[in-house]
């Protein structure tokens, strides 16, 4: 008996020590994952939010900032503008296979509804019950990489 605990145990042993780190690009990759929510009443610009959620990888590990300079970065499609940006903390180096992976989670407060026919934001609209927000976001790694860019799902923001 103790003799097939030693050979399982040998076995696993040489599995795990043949493990391979894993072999990612030193160019981080995204991937959008999920929203908290998919709907936000317009205008409580401060106190309602929701959370957007995306994966990444990186073959470096070269991801965050110690000085917490901005490395996430969102445009909102529908104007264009940067919407924000983010900070991803300092992740160090962690020896010669220094490929992550993890998610990422950041929060988007509520925006105005804007007319599209109307010079008019952040009112309520009879004839536009309805807006739809979707944002772009990439992240930077300390070496200056860029990710792919993804899209989050549509947002959708009552006009009322």
């Amino acid at each position: 008996m103790n003799w097939l605990k030693f050979t399982c145990f040998l076995a696993i042993s040489t599995i795990l020590a043949c493990t391979k780190p894993p072999n990612y690009p030193v160019q981080p990759v995204i991937e959008f994952k999920s929203l908290s929510r998919n709907s936000l009443p317009q205008g409580n610009l401060n106190t309602d939010s929701l959370t957007i959620t995306f994966t990444y990888t990186d073959g470096d590990g070269d991801l965050g900032d110690m000085n917490n300079q901005a490395s996430v970065y969102s445009t909102a499609l529908r104007t264009g503008f940067e919407a924000s940006t983010f900070s991803i903390p300092f992740v160090p180096v962690q020896g010669a296979g220094n490929g992550i992976s993890g998610e990422i989670s950041i929060q988007a407060f509520t925006a105005c509804c804007i007319h599209p026919e109307r010079n008019q934001i952040c009112m309520p609209f009879d004839d536009y019950p309805i807006d739809t927000l979707q944002f772009e976001i990439y992240i930077v790694d300390r070496a200056g990489n860029k990710s792919n860019t993804i899209v989050t799902d549509p947002i959708f923001l009552i006009c009322e």
